[in-house]
């Protein structure tokens, strides 16, 4: 195998940007010395779900995330998130 290329020193982002677009970054890295990497915390996945509500609850809900500014989609995660970990509480 051929020895391994040491990365060059970057003035700005844009001249590394410039760099990387016309190299191979096999050639300056040694992928025998990698290490399996874990991003506890990155965003969850989501998944969609229909929830069927009473159109006055969900206007009051607007209402409550307008006062917020927010979306009311978020707040409403916000809500169910707190209300089950309060739930878990001994």
């Amino acid at each position: 195998m051929s020895k391994v290329k040491k990365t060059p020193e970057f003035k700005s982002e844009a001249e590394e940007r410039a760099f990387w677009e016309s190299h191979d970054s096999t050639e300056f890295v040694d992928w025998k010395q990698a290490q399996r990497a874990q991003f506890p915390n990155l965003k969850p996945s989501t998944k969609t779900i229909s929830l069927r509500l009473p159109e006055s609850l969900l206007d009051r809900i607007k209402v409550e995330a307008n006062k917020r500014d927010m979306p009311y989609q978020s707040l409403i995660k916000v809500w169910l998130s707190e209300d089950v970990e309060e739930s878990r509480l001994p």
